[in-house]
């Protein structure tokens, strides 16, 4: 479980409340202002986006915090194995070996090349899946960018409503002030405070984690794609366990480099 958004956003509110003061915490609080900045900024946000994307947000916030599930490394193993099952008994071996993948994506792909699709064609529809994987990606982010967009203009609006009531409650020809004046001040300033720590404690890092963790997936399918292709081609399964290490860290590289040469078969011949 990754907890570093959870423990970002409360050390984050941590650290604003201790610099405003327990003492001068309920100078911040105004309900007005919670009106127009967070009420504001869920409105935009349900107007912007269809009801089947908004129930889908608490399993944002369950990806934000669940880690990453995609173990290059591992999937690496995972493909050079089953290079090395299609390099001697065939592709149909690789029927049953599907069998036992959780990841669909990567089970599915095992089945279409088991298949004996055209590697092109099999490249191409893979790769249009992982194209739509991304829109839905894009849509889910777009939800908490939008909304870390929406919160500072709401706290504007907040700032202007406060600042024409002020300017209206003036007693022009006396000169004086009505007595709303410091209320109205407050909301104009508040507002804006409140925009800006829903776009930047909240709804920006939801967006950034959702993005990082769109990223991984992609990696992991990219290298499902390249490692099945390769398979499909009867390349070496050693030659496929390089080229899809020369993407990763060096660090990764050096251990499953190492790993393969303890684990290779003596006489294992270049393909």
């Amino acid at each position: 479980m990754d907890l570093t958004t959870l423990i970002g956003i409360v050390m984050g509110s941590i650290l604003i409340v201790q610099a405003i003061g327990i003492d001068s915490l309920g100078n911040f609080v105004d309900i007005p202002s919670v009106y127009i900045t967070i009420g504001g900024t869920i409105a935009a946000v349900i107007a912007s986006y269809p009801l089947r994307l908004l129930l889908d947000v608490p399993k944002h916030i369950l990806v934000c915090m669940r880690g990453n599930q995609y173990n290059i490394p591992k999937l690496v193993d995972q493909i050079v194995d089953l290079a090395m099952i299609a390099r001697q008994h065939g592709l149909l071996a690789l029927e049953e070996k599907a069998e036992e993948i959780k990841n669909p994506f990567f089970r599915q792909g095992v089945l279409m090349i088991v298949d004996g699709g055209d590697p092109d064609k099999v490249r191409y529809i893979l790769e249009k899946e992982m194209d739509d994987m991304a829109a839905r990606h894009d849509e889910a982010a777009g939800i908490y960018e939008k909304a870390s967009a929406y919160a500072p203009a709401f706290g504007m609006i907040g700032t202007l409503v406060g600042l024409i009531n002020m300017l209206k409650g003036l007693n022009m020809d006396g000169g004086g002030t009505s007595s709303t004046l410091g209320q109205d001040m407050g909301v104009a300033l508040i507002t804006t405070f409140y925009g800006c720590i829903l776009s930047n404690i909240l709804f920006h890092p939801i967006a950034k984690k959702l993005r990082i963790r769109q990223s991984e997936e992609e990696l992991y399918c990219a290298t499902i794609v390249e490692g099945l292709v390769s398979i499909q081609r009867g390349e070496n399964p050693k030659f496929i366990r390089e080229h899809l290490l020369s993407g990763m860290k060096q660090s990764q590289q050096r251990k499953l480099l190492l790993k393969s040469q303890n684990n290779s078969p003596v006489g294992e011949t270049e393909g």
